[in-house]
């Protein structure tokens, strides 16, 4: 009776527990799973824009300033290349681009609005743009398949970017050797729907893209800068905030 007592404390819960203890000091992996910790990305340090209604303006007016052929003009967008429109709204660069790059080439338009990405794709199958594909991105990363685009266009939206830094990390290895992300924006704060150029180069260097080019826009409400990526994508906790001065 006192053998059976003894075995049967040995073999109660509490007992056992040292035992699965020191089965992890024999040189086995742990049995729990750990998962990979999610990237930590500095906060934009200067306020954020909301997000306003996806037209701003009339596309016969703006047709009628050139604005479309003009940014594509100098964001060197020709026949066979592929582009992402980010924040495509409702298509107004979406069905130009379309027409710029051709059958050989593609456009991908995204929004992070659904009902706006479906009366976009809509539209884009009403025109019967074969050339045209249409995403939902998230608001911290656009979710582009990678190695795919000559340009990455981005009009009048990055000032509405909650987390900059890792939207734009994220958005890095979607470019192809050579692309090109391509901003339009307007010089005035943040928070009245625009973005100081020198705190866009900081932001864009942070994330380790150099500025390719800077050209006033008049036709667009502002100005264009392109942009490379180059180096070796940054380490998300190495990224530093650029202060709104």
């Amino acid at each position: 009776m006192k053998l059976k007592g003894a075995l049967a404390l040995m073999l109660s819960p509490v007992f056992l527990l040292p035992l699965f203890a020191l089965g992890a000091c024999d040189g086995s992996k742990p049995l729990i799973k750990r998962e990979p910790k999610e990237p930590v990305f500095p906060a934009a340090d200067r306020p954020v824009a909301s997000i306003v209604s996806s037209r701003w303006s009339n596309e016969e007016a703006r047709d009628r300033l050139n604005e479309a052929g003009e940014v594509m003009n100098k964001a060197a967008i020709s026949k066979g290349m592929t582009v992402a429109d980010i924040g495509a709204g409702e298509g107004y660069y979406t069905i130009r681009m379309a027409a710029r790059v051709g059958k050989e080439g593609r456009v991908l338009a995204e929004d992070i609005v659904a009902s706006v990405r479906d009366t976009l794709a809509e539209r884009v199958a009403r025109e019967d743009l074969a050339n045209v594909s249409v995403k939902l991105g998230e608001a911290n990363d656009p979710k582009l398949p990678e190695a795919s685009f000559d340009r990455v266009l981005m009009v009048h939206m990055y000032h509405e970017i909650e987390q900059p830094y890792e939207f734009l990390w994220r958005l890095r290895p979607s470019l192809k050797p050579d692309g090109l992300v391509v901003v339009v924006d307007a010089n005035r704060r943040t928070q009245d729907h625009g973005t100081p150029p020198a705190l866009l180069k900081c932001e864009f260097a942070a994330v380790g893209y150099t500025q390719v080019d800077m050209d006033e826009m008049p036709s667009a409400g502002g100005y264009l800068a392109t942009f490379r990526a180059t180096g070796p994508r940054p380490k998300p906790e190495a990224i530093r905030a650029c202060r709104l001065k």
